[in-house]
């Protein structure tokens, strides 16, 4: 059974940011808000727990696509090639938000993503999410959680998101309604900027 803890993103209390730390630190997964909509989550350090959301997600752990969710752009190097001045500067641009950035993978990516040539990188404009990442200390892999209904795509509402993910998971964030509009992915592993999906992000800044 999942546990529905309420966070407000004005002002993320600590207690329940440090209840959340120690689900992931545990092994555990958890379903939190973004700036987009309402991401399944786990600490990128515990295989486990990568492998547990790739059996959910139904594909191979070492094939899968789950974005990064980082903090900020300080620790890009640990996962990412050294990127070149015009890179940064869109980054700079667009973080924290909507945005689904896919960057060329460095060899020091953690065990299970090592042959992945790339790699998503997601800075939330989300207190809760960004909170969540810096007090754990490093990224969670995330991924969206889709419904089969094809008019809906995304469930919004956190009470509905714990009824249909109460076995799966450990905790759910009741961070209010979430959106149903993804994150804008965007390749800049190659020379020019592509727009692979267009999500929630404005593309006037490319």
């Amino acid at each position: 059974m999942a546990e529905l803890i309420k966070i407000y993103e004005e002002n993320p209390n600590p207690k329940e940011i440090k209840k959340v730390i120690d689900v992931l630190k545990k092994g555990g997964l958890i379903i939190y808000p973004t700036d987009t909509v309402y991401g399944l989550g786990c600490d990128i350090t515990n295989i486990k727990a990568l492998e547990k959301i790739a059996r959910i997600k139904g594909v191979k752990l070492e094939k899968s696509n789950f974005s990064f969710i980082c903090h900020d752009l300080s620790n890009l190097s640990d996962y990412v090639k050294q990127i070149d001045t015009t890179t940064f500067k869109i980054l700079k641009r667009a973080l924290p938000g909507p945005y689904t950035f896919i960057l060329p993978g460095s060899k020091s990516l953690p065990h299970p993503f090592k042959k992945k040539k790339t790699v998503g990188i997601r800075v939330p404009d989300n207190s809760i999410a960004l909170e969540i990442v810096q007090q754990l200390g490093n990224p969670i892999i995330s991924t969206s959680i889709r419904d089969e209904d094809e008019i809906i795509e995304y469930t919004t509402d956190p009470e509905l998101i714990l009824e249909k993910w109460d076995n799966l998971v450990d905790l759910v964030i009741d961070g209010g309604y979430g959106g149903n509009l993804p994150s804008t992915i965007v390749d800049l592993s190659e020379d020019e900027p592509l727009i692979v999906r267009e999500g929630k992000g404005d593309l006037g800044i490319f």
